[in-house]
């Protein structure tokens, strides 16, 4: 038997297509509601605005002596947010709305799908959070040392572990449904992780945001380029980043399982 095929056959989707189906989704959703995009970019140049004038106020010279590190944390606890949130905030949109199964029925499978939506959702936060970057520097009348190669990669990697904080809790939210109070409560420990004194205690490099943070300080204020870096700082960066996303990847898969498993998993 022979078995004709013609151009019109459908071919199978591959991750490429669904990588650029999420990206350009990303865009749509930015380009035509761009007033909840500028409102996010408000928000954080007010809450800024509150932290450096008040600030000021109150310490006076020594926020001003500092102010640069106080910029370069604020700007990556914006990028930590969007991250976060990116997942988290994402599967419970979905389970509010009852779409969930849409995912869970896809070729590709629900994690993949989703850690690509988490990843197309970082790509925007980077566009807004270097506005909000721009705007502060320009506020405060600082500068900083802006290689786009250390910034991207070294930023990039130290919000990949936060990004498997997300999975983690995007897992549970499939599972326990309503937890969005502790959800919005994590976003605020991440600045304690950022502002972590990774040198008096060496720990704390070892959590999320911490070594990132420290090393993003160091490229942003004192001018390290990323080739300059020691291996031992890097490869712990990467170690960190990949072992977070790995961590979370395994908890949001028992949890979907579980509540596959429980029948809970389209209740609401």
């Amino acid at each position: 038997m022979v078995v004709v095929t013609t151009s019109d056959d459908p071919r199978p989707a591959t991750y490429y297509h669904l990588a650029r189906a999420v990206l350009y989704r990303e865009y749509l959703i930015f380009v035509r509601y761009p007033a909840n995009a500028i409102g996010g970019i408000v928000i954080a140049l007010f809450f800024f605005g509150v932290l450096f004038y008040g600030g000021r106020m109150v310490a006076g010279q020594a926020l001003t002596d500092s102010i640069e590190g106080i910029v370069v944390g604020y700007f990556l606890w914006t990028l930590s947010v969007g991250a976060y949130s990116s997942v988290s905030n994402d599967i419970a949109s979905e389970v509010q709305w009852g779409t969930l199964e849409r995912h869970i029925t896809t070729p590709f499978g629900f994690a993949p799908v989703a850690l690509l939506k988490g990843v197309a959702k970082v790509v925007r936060t980077f566009l807004t959070s270097s506005v909000v970057l721009v705007i502060m520097l320009l506020l405060t009348g600082t500068s900083l040392q802006l290689d786009p190669i250390t910034v991207v990669t070294v930023a990039g990697l130290a919000i990949t572990s936060v990004l498997g904080l997300g999975f983690a809790a995007g897992g549970i939210t499939v599972l326990y449904k309503r937890i969005g109070n502790w959800l919005n409560l994590l976003q605020f420990g991440f600045i304690v992780l950022i502002s972590a004194p990774v040198l008096d205690a060496p720990w704390s490099r070892f959590l999320p945001l911490a070594h990132g943070s420290a090393m993003l300080q160091r490229a942003m204020v004192d001018g390290v380029r990323l080739w300059e870096f020691g291996v031992g700082d890097l490869g712990l960066l990467v170690a960190v980043a990949v072992g977070y996303l790995l961590g979370g990847y395994v908890v949001f898969h028992y949890a979907t399982r579980r509540a596959r498993r429980l029948g809970v998993l389209g209740d609401y």
